[in-house]
This record gives structure tokens, C-alpha cells and sequence, in this order.
């Protein structure tokens, strides 16, 4: 693999999408993927593709051909190697993430997933849902840190439910804690409790280490925006969160041009709604932030537009777009790619150091959007409604036709 990529170096300005981290494209030193500051004579790379279940196959074709044109007009090739995860992988295997998967997923420069899930599997077993396979890629990559920006592009601000003044102009990043918490806490599971009933049990837990990193890793890409930092948990109620509150309290002296604040998760998801101008970058645990994440993306009018990258200390970087697997529309032509694609540029420009052909991308979305293409969850009166394939199709004339990058 090649060296790696440090984020957060100050970037050159490109489009609206810089507002994604406002945005250097470099880690922490502590947070690193594996193809970074490549050499000149690294060109070429190997990605998985993960298309998982219902729209996955979908959106994950057409982010696939967006990746091959737009790094065939920058010099790059890329080697695919299509593995299975979720329900399509249970189906295939018994299991829901197979070995052979996060194998060749480690091996790989980088990890572009589509969606995973659907009823099918509802009433399967826990160790036999297709989230575990999810959960298990994530663990397995060692991911600690999930990056969810949300910015509502003008040309899509009526399509918000919430008031043109309230969402216009909203750009936040959440920055959620990925492999720790709730969800991977134990003891868990099921039990007779002493009334003879049957209970579930979850155990939220964060150590001081998986704290510190994530909280560094906020600090930086507040400094990176508009140097502010939200640190949301519920510290009158939970240790996990008490514990969390002191940590990112004592790290904030060495941040002194970081303004630190800290909200309980239930006011945050109310403030969202209320004021989300408010807000610049967002970190919080692996629950809390699932949630507010999801319901930030509502703010930009879709979740079908809002991309995240997730990194680690080393290794490759898994790159997905937040919304789920959609299996009522699934096979209907109706997914909406956009998040997808813009996964695919978060990978280039996160995961391989590639900011010219991940600039091409932003690019050739924000054209797209300007020339009225829309997919029905973000269609308005006076634009044009066509399906996923037309969208990919119109990204693709962007992407070979659009003018020069500037030299980053």
C-alpha cells in the first residue's frame, strides 16, 4: 500500500463542496489512511466496491463509472474488486460480512460501500442481520472516526423542510465516534430478569483512549472551519457521557482558537431543527451521532445527498453515502446516486490524495444540479425528474466536459 494521507491541510479554494470540511483534505497525524501524499508515479489503485442490498448494486454502478472517467481524465487507474456484504452476502455465504471480504477489503487502497438491508432479513438473528455485516467491516477496518457533513446546496434549499431562512446556508459537520459505545459495548444481550421476564441488555462504554482520539480528530476540523466545536452527550444522566464531558473539556486547552461548547443530546436534536446555523462541527458518540446525523441530512432536503467518509489510525478508509438500502424502490431506476458519488470524491480526495479528480466530481455534481436534473426526492416545480441512470448519465458529460481543475 502507499504511504499515508494526512488530512487537514489547508486547502486551495475549489467549489461549494469545500464546505464539506471546510474542508482540507488531511487527518490528523494520528488519523491516517492508507494511500496518501502519493507519489507522482502512484496512479493507480486497487478499490473494493461493496454494493451491499436494495438500491446498493445501484448507486454503487454508477459512482463506479464516475470514479473510472474521471480518474482516466486525470491519469489514474483504478482495479475493482466487487465483494459481498449485508443481505446479498447471507444470501451467498450464511454470513453476513465473509472473511474473504474484509480481506480483500484491508488489502485494498480504499473501500466504497453502497447500502445494506432490507425486510427480508428483519426477523433474522442478530450475528445473521446484514447490519452486522456492517458493523463487522467497520470493526474490522479499525474505522474509529465517521466524518457526515451536511450542507444544503442552494440549488436545493426549497427542497428542505424546513423554512428557506432557517435552512439556507447550513453547513455542520458531525463528527461520531464509529466503533465504540452502545453498539459495540459489553455485556450485552438477553436475559430472565427476577420477575421471570425476558430482557435485553446494552452496555454504553467509552474508554479515555477512544475519547481522546476522537476528540482530536474534532478539534482539528473545527480549527479547519470556522473554529468551533459542539460536544454533544448526555452528561446529567450517563458515566459514559460524564467521562466523555471531562476529557473533551481538558483536551479543549490545547485547542485555545477552538471554541468549545458542550449540549445534551435532546436539546441538540431540537436546536437542529430549530437554528442549525448555529452549529459548525458536531462530535459525538457512535448512537447519539447516528441519530443526529440522519436527521441533519433531512435539514439539506434528502439523505440522498450527504456523503461520510470513515477513517482510522492506519489502513484503508470505508467510503459510503449515509442513507439506507431503500428496498421499495429498489430495481425501479428511482435511487437517488448523488451521496454516492459524492462518497466516491470523499474517497479520492480523503482516502487517496486525489483532490483534482475528486474537485472534477464536486464539479460535475454541482453542474448536474445546476442543470435542473433531479431524482424524485428532490424534485421541484421547474426541474427535471429522470431516474438513477439519467442522473449518472449527466454526471458523466459533466465530469469529461467540465473546464480544468486548477493544479492543487
Amino acid at each position: 500500500m502507499a504511504s499515508y494521507l494526512q488530512l487537514f491541510q489547508t486547502p486551495k479554494p475549489l467549489t461549494h463542496f469545500n464546505r464539506f470540511s471546510s474542508t482540507s483534505s488531511r487527518l490528523p497525524a494520528s488519523v491516517r489512511c492508507s494511500a496518501s501524499v502519493v507519489p507522482p508515479s502512484k496512479r493507480s489503485y486497487s478499490i473494493t466496491l461493496l454494493p451491499g442490498d436494495g438500491i446498493g448494486p445501484e448507486v454503487i454502478s454508477v459512482a463506479k463509472d464516475v470514479l473510472v472517467l474521471a480518474g482516466s481524465v486525470e491519469g489514474i487507474t483504478f482495479e475493482f474488486r466487487e465483494m459481498l456484504l449485508g443481505g446479498a452476502a447471507l444470501d451467498a455465504t450464511g454470513v453476513p460480512m465473509p472473511d474473504e471480504t474484509l480481506s480483500v477489503s484491508k488489502q485494498s487502497d480504499a473501500v466504497l460501500l453502497g447500502a445494506i438491508g432490507g425486510y427480508k432479513w428483519d426477523n433474522n438473528e442478530k450475528h445473521l442481520k446484514p447490519e452486522t455485516g456492517l458493523l463487522q467491516i467497520r470493526s474490522g477496518l479499525q474505522v474509529f472516526a465517521n466524518l457526515r457533513p451536511a450542507t444544503v446546496f442552494p440549488q436545493l434549499v426549497d427542497a428542505s423542510t424546513l423554512k428557506r431562512e432557517v435552512a439556507e446556508g447550513v453547513d455542520l459537520m458531525v463528527v461520531r465516534e464509529l466503533t465504540g459505545g452502545i453498539y459495540f459495548g459489553k455485556p450485552r444481550g438477553f436475559r430472565t430478569d427476577e420477575n421471570g421476564e425476558e430482557a435485553g441488555f446494552n452496555t454504553e462504554i467509552y474508554s479515555q483512549h477512544e475519547i481522546d482520539r476522537i476528540a482530536r480528530l474534532a478539534f482539528e476540523t473545527a480549527r479547519k472551519r470556522r473554529g468551533k466545536l459542539c460536544s454533544v452527550d448526555k452528561a446529567n444522566v450517563l458515566e459514559a457521557s460524564m467521562l466523555w464531558r471531562k476529557i473533551v473539556t481538558e483536551l479543549a486547552q490545547e485547542y485555545p482558537d477552538v471554541e468549545l461548547s458542550h449540549m445534551y443530546v435532546d436539546n441538540a436534536a431540537m436546536q437542529l431543527i430549530r437554528y442549525p446555523k448555529q452549529f459548525d462541527t458536531i462530535l459525538t458518540n457512535n448512537i447519539f451521532g447516528d441519530i443526529l446525523s440522519d436527521e441533519a441530512s433531512m435539514i439539506t432536503g434528502s439523505i440522498g445527498m450527504l456523503p461520510s467518509a470513515s477513517i482510522g489510525a492506519s489502513g484503508p478508509g470505508l467510503f459510503e453515502p449515509i442513507h439506507g438500502s431503500a428496498p421499495d424502490i429498489a430495481g425501479q431506476d428511482k435511487a437517488n446516486p448523488f451521496a454516492t458519488v459524492l462518497s466516491a470524491a470523499m474517497l479520492l480526495k480523503y482516502g487517496l490524495g486525489e483532490e483534482r479528480a475528486a474537485e472534477r466530481i464536486e464539479k460535475a455534481v454541482l453542474d448536474t444540479l445546476n442543470r435542473g436534473f433531479r431524482t424524485a426526492d428532490i424534485y421541484s416545480a421547474g426541474t427535471k425528474l429522470v431516474g438513477c441512470k439519467q442522473i449518472g448519465e449527466e454526471i458523466l458529460k459533466s465530469v469529461e466536459s467540465h473546464i480544468p481543475t486548477a493544479a492543487v
